[in-house]
């Protein structure tokens, strides 16, 4: 009885935990392709609109001084929190369609997304064996290919149904929901230590800077976040500048945009059931070193498909079908760097990969525009290549801790 009840709680957490990330990374992705007809919506250039990516993208920077305060107060009021913030900010733009309160909104939710992620991460850290964190963090981790395989087309039809601010209202409705299955099906966690009224700004800030000061002397953690870094930069280098690729060289439409980043979500959902079924038996290591190996490797395929629809399509389902198999399998690794500071540690891989994608954001745009889209393919594949030295480089003497390894046999 008290293994069917175990049962029933892991369940539980994975429904509210896939549900709740599928909303959130559809809030955060679905501006990549409707940059144009959010634009044409509040009036402004498309570079107005593009820009607020990489603002998206910087709240990682912010999640790394706050994320961490789950490894002290309890990981389930850092999920609850990051999703209030992101319901206000879908709601704010929602019934107050200007580009300000767009740009609020899309800050709000980069914000509420890391304050979220790395709750859940080290929530499944501390609950689920190594040996068996690939399958769930795989499970896990397909809510982005739901994202871009359902939210995204979906948010596309709305858009010609009912406008362009629409998305926003059923996004932040569909929050709403999620905070309820978090709110019932995340066991509480709350520590002792949990928020004090009483307590200091000035106290936070130093437990929390002297729970990050070892990590930027550990070389696992650097290196975890070189490679998060680097491998985050090439794939938004692509990302940020692949529906205007596609609708100059195919005349794709904003519906034939949403449907065809349904390519993408295909492509993230066969990696993330690649490592929920591969990484496990694969050894995550090797998993992540091979998936990188593939998904440098593919950005090379993108100006050799310009003669077919189709053969784009093909290569951007490539890239991204190894770089979600690549991302998903470290980061069941990363949960197990540090193990002593599971939130702390997660939180600095994704600020990394936030500053890594914001950086991407702009040069991506840029190198585009300057010398087209041989050299952003050329510059990804280097940066790959960055991320695979960093993590060779951060690992070549660490073994998962044998406590980790067994835990759940008994």
């Amino acid at each position: 009885m008290t293994t069917d009840k175990h049962k029933n709680g892991i369940l539980g957490t994975l429904l509210a935990a896939f549900a709740t990330r599928s909303i959130i990374n559809t809030t955060n992705r679905f501006i990549y392709p409707f940059a144009p007809v959010i634009s044409r919506g509040l009036g402004v250039p498309l570079t107005a609109v593009t820009s607020v990516i990489a603002l998206n993208q910087a709240t990682a920077l912010i999640g790394i001084f706050t994320s961490s305060i789950g490894d002290h107060t309890g990981y389930k009021r850092m999920m609850l929190a990051g999703l209030v913030i992101l319901i206000f900010g879908m709601v704010l733009v929602g019934f107050l369609p200007l580009y300000l309160s767009f740009v609020v909104a899309m800050f709000l939710c980069g914000l509420g997304k890391n304050f979220f992620d790395p709750a859940i991460q080290a929530y499944v850290g501390t609950r689920v064996s190594y040996k068996r964190r690939g399958l769930v963090v795989g499970i896990l981790e397909i809510s982005w290919a739901a994202a871009t395989l359902a939210g995204i087309p979906l948010a596309g039809w709305i858009i010609s149904k009912m406008g362009w601010q629409a998305p926003f209202l059923v996004l932040a409705a569909s929050g709403l929901i999620c905070l309820w299955l978090v709110a019932v099906y995340i066991e509480d966690d709350s520590r002792m230590e949990a928020v004090s009224g009483g307590m200091k700004f000035s106290i936070k800030l130093n437990r929390l800077m002297t729970s990050m000061a070892p990590l930027f002397k550990n070389p696992r953690a650097l290196g975890a976040m070189g490679f998060a870094f680097f491998v985050s930069f090439a794939n938004d280098n692509l990302f940020v500048i692949y529906g205007a690729w596609l609708e100059n060289l195919f005349d794709f439409s904003v519906v034939d945009l949403g449907l065809g980043t349904a390519v993408i979500g295909v492509g993230e959902l066969c990696g993330s059931m690649g490592t929920a079924l591969l990484a496990d038996r694969f050894g995550l290591k090797r998993s992540v070193c091979c998936g990188l190996l593939l998904s440098g490797l593919s950005y090379l395929f993108i100006p050799v498909s310009e003669f077919s629809m189709w053969a784009a399509l093909g290569a951007l389902f490539l890239i991204f079908f190894s770089f979600e198999f690549t991302i998903v399998s470290f980061i069941s690794m990363c949960t197990e760097l540090i193990p002593g500071a599971r939130a702390t540690m997660m939180s600095l891989f994704f600020g990394a990969a936030g500053l890594g994608r914001v950086a991407g954001a702009f040069f991506g745009g840029i190198v585009w525009h300057a010398m087209g889209i041989n050299v952003v393919c050329y510059s990804s594949f280097i940066f790959s290549l960055a991320g695979l030295a960093c993590l060779f480089w951060g690992t070549k003497k660490w073994h998962p801790q044998q406590q980790s390894l067994d835990h759940g046999k008994k």
